[in-house]
């Protein structure tokens, strides 16, 4: 169809490890997409984020809450007034933190 054609043409696919990565081309972060919707880049959806409660989930069964302090292009990342929670086999624990800096390696998913 032509709308794949489109999409084709507009965004360029980098593979990374077992993760697939879309890139926006400079002439639609310019121009804007076709349903007129203005095109925002992961980082800046991020960077809009700062001084806002931030969930972050973990690999591994950990999630942290707290107000995002600044980040990396890695998104590596700074919290404060953190709340961990870790899942067991006992159930979930939680554990309040002044501050702590996330690898964004190990970052699957944030939900502002």
């Amino acid at each position: 169809p032509e709308t794949d054609h489109l999409l084709r043409d507009k965004f360029v696919a980098s593979i990374s490890g077992d993760s697939q990565l879309l890139v926006c081309t400079p002439d639609m972060a310019d121009s804007g997409s076709s349903t007129g919707l203005p095109q925002l880049l992961p980082l800046e959806l991020v960077g809009k984020c700062i001084g806002s409660k931030l969930w972050v989930i973990l690999r591994g069964d950990r999630e942290f809450v707290g107000t995002l302090k600044g980040f990396d292009d890695f998104v590596n990342m700074v919290l404060e007034d953190v709340t961990e929670y870790k899942t067991t086999a006992s159930g979930t624990t939680t554990e309040k933190l002044d501050q702590i800096l996330l690898n964004g390696n190990h970052v699957t998913m944030m939900v502002p």
